[in-house]
């Protein structure tokens, strides 16, 4: 490839963290055109790059993108397309700290912070933070230093942050069960402490039974997967297991990005054995020698514990070309996104582990066949892999006798929004939503609306408390369990704020690929904005049905989901 530079000049601190983030490739110069001698790709380095530059300088420059193109051999306007496709990165200089806070759905019904705040240079307005158990909340980039999180923030503490000064993360609220008996109660940082706890028995199970009997033992239990498809895990596994060639991949798609969800981040900063345990049994039962774990990149807590953790297990031997002395390798890269909502869809997220923009890929075919970098991929989510450590401890069987035949084993809930007691909480498929609600000490005020299933899932009211939580029920009632949101909103909530919010949400996370999407979640955002009391529910109907019908992912399927279903409960003018 003949390529051609800007030519702009690089700093050194730019060009120490580049060579930090990429290895070396050996390349020469003939004629003034970059040739490599090494055609090795190493263009799946372009995001932990640009995430190094980001981190460092807190901004990509036009240097940067020229020295990020010349060490990876990618052309520089392809560099400069990846680096806009993220909320995260910037491209323009700004100030070395700057405040997102989040307005979405939970923190704009508890404070207006950015209005708190003023007009400042360095405070903007961001889309869900994931930590909705303690809104409001405040997310800090912070050039040169560490990333924080500030939840309950106030804003003379996000204006002291701002200034120089650290915030600090409160500990959020976990009703534990088996999965969760760690989070809060064992020190996240020791592999001793994870290893007391029965740690490692569930992987030393594994290579005691074999591949085939791990997947068997995962189809006996019945577990399905918790990002929203419910698609058996076993069955998934077991496709990427008979793939005749490889190498093959598994993938933790940490990147909860749905509004109202955080599960997944509280099992990461309280957990994060369990999850390098359960990745590397997947490795172990597929055949798969190297294991992503892709976080969003509003976790910092999550990440540098997670990084921590996979140093410590690779330095105890669970990790590396000799996993527990078993005689098969496995190794884990955590690679951090950089806000994009688009990257929690599967290829989507592949694309950006590649060094592509986060585009969603037609399918089929499916990753049990072509997945992350074209080869077969298991994917699974942090909560599907942690069953499998439960799995494999109790045994199929035993697991399969919680909750219900269709809905084995138990589920993680996020309750947020107005609730007494908001958080993580750990119950058997079977309990209602109403108990489910009690059980977080009820609604604050009079209950009015519940969200269910995310802002990609529907909105209900008390006619729908006697809702068992199950796929099953769940499917008949016509809503979805979703990420496992449950966001509660009393009567004095403005309901419609809200379902514009999450229209909006929509129209600015669509990534634009596909026409269906692009359009209609932006038309769908206007007929609710000009709303005047009303929508009309006929163009709503249409929209969603187009998007549904063409739209290459999950986004645009589920775009309209909770506007139809507040059509229907009258929010939105009279019920339908």
């Amino acid at each position: 490839m003949d390529l051609r530079f800007i030519g702009a000049e690089v700093s050194e601190g730019e060009r120490e963290a580049i060579h930090a983030a990429v290895p070396a490739a050996e390349v020469v110069e003939v004629d003034g055109r970059v040739v490599r001698t090494d055609r090795t790709s190493l263009r799946h380095h372009l995001l932990p790059a640009l995430d190094a530059v980001q981190s460092a300088i807190g901004y990509v420059s036009e240097g940067a993108v020229d020295e990020i193109a010349h060490r990876l051999h990618v052309p520089p306007a392809e560099v400069y397309s990846v680096a806009t496709f993220y909320a995260l990165i910037q491209t323009e200089p700004r100030p070395p700290v700057v405040a997102h806070v989040c307005d979405d759905v939970a923190c704009r019904s508890a404070a207006d912070l950015v209005g708190e705040l003023g007009d400042r240079d360095d405070v903007v307005a961001s889309p869900c933070l994931g930590q909705c158990d303690r809104r409001p909340a405040v997310f800090f980039q912070r050039a040169g230093s560490p990333d924080l999180v500030a939840a309950p923030a106030t804003a003379s503490e996000v204006s002291s942050v701002l200034d120089g000064a650290e915030s600090i993360t409160l500990e959020p609220t976990v009703d534990a069960g088996p999965l969760l008996r760690r989070v809060g109660r064992v020190d996240p940082g020791s592999l001793d402490a994870f290893r007391s706890t029965g740690g490692y028995v569930a992987l030393a199970r594994a290579i005691e039974m074999g591949p085939e009997a791990v997947i068997a033992e995962l189809e006996t239990s019945g577990l399905k997967g918790r990002g929203g498809a419910a698609f058996p895990a076993g069955v998934k596994w077991e496709s990427v297991r008979k793939q005749p060639t490889g190498p093959k991949y598994v993938v933790c798609n940490a990147d909860e990005s749905e509004p109202g969800t955080f599960k997944d981040r509280v099992v990461l900063e309280g957990d994060p054995f369990a999850v390098i345990e359960a990745l590397t049994i997947a490795g172990f039962s597929t055949g798969a020698t190297k294991g992503f774990i892709y976080i969003r990149g509003e976790y910092p807590l999550a990440t540098e514990r997670l990084r921590t953790a996979v140093a410590a297990a690779r330095n105890a031997g669970l990790l590396g070309d000799d996993v527990a002395g078993a005689g098969f390798a496995f190794d884990i890269e955590v690679r951090r996104g950089q806000g994009a909502y688009i990257c929690g869809e599967e290829t989507a997220l592949f694309n950006s582990i590649e060094g592509f923009r986060g585009e969603p890929r037609q399918k089929p075919p499916f990753p049990v066949f072509e997945g992350l970098f074209g080869r077969p991929t298991v994917i699974n989510n942090v909560e599907t892999l942690i069953n499998v450590n439960r799995v494999l401890t109790e045994g199929g069987e035993t697991y399969a006798a919680s909750g219900t035949p269709d809905s084995t084993g138990t589920r993680l809930f996020c309750l947020s929004g107005d609730v007494a007691r908001p958080g993580v909480y750990e119950v058997e498929f079977g309990m209602t939503l109403g108990d489910l609600i009690e059980r977080a000490g009820g609604a604050a005020g009079d209950l009015g609306f519940v969200m269910l299933g995310g802002a990609a899932g529907s909105l209900v009211d008390a006619s729908a408390l006697d809702l068992r939580l199950t796929f099953e029920d769940a499917r008949a009632a016509g809503v979805s369990l979703g990420s496992g949101v449950v966001m509660v909103f009393n009567t004095e909530v403005d309901m419609v704020d809200i379902v514009r919010r999450i229209a909006r949400f929509f129209r600015d996370e669509s990534c634009g690929q596909c026409v269906p999407c692009r359009v209609g979640t932006a038309r769908v955002e206007e007929a609710v904005s000009r709303a005047n009391g009303s929508v009309e529910a006929s163009l709503i109907e249409d929209m969603d049905r187009a998007m549904k019908d063409a739209s290459i992912c999950g986004l645009g399927h589920t775009a309209a989901s909770v506007v139809r279903s507040a059509i229907a409960l009258g929010i939105l003018g009279e019920p339908q």
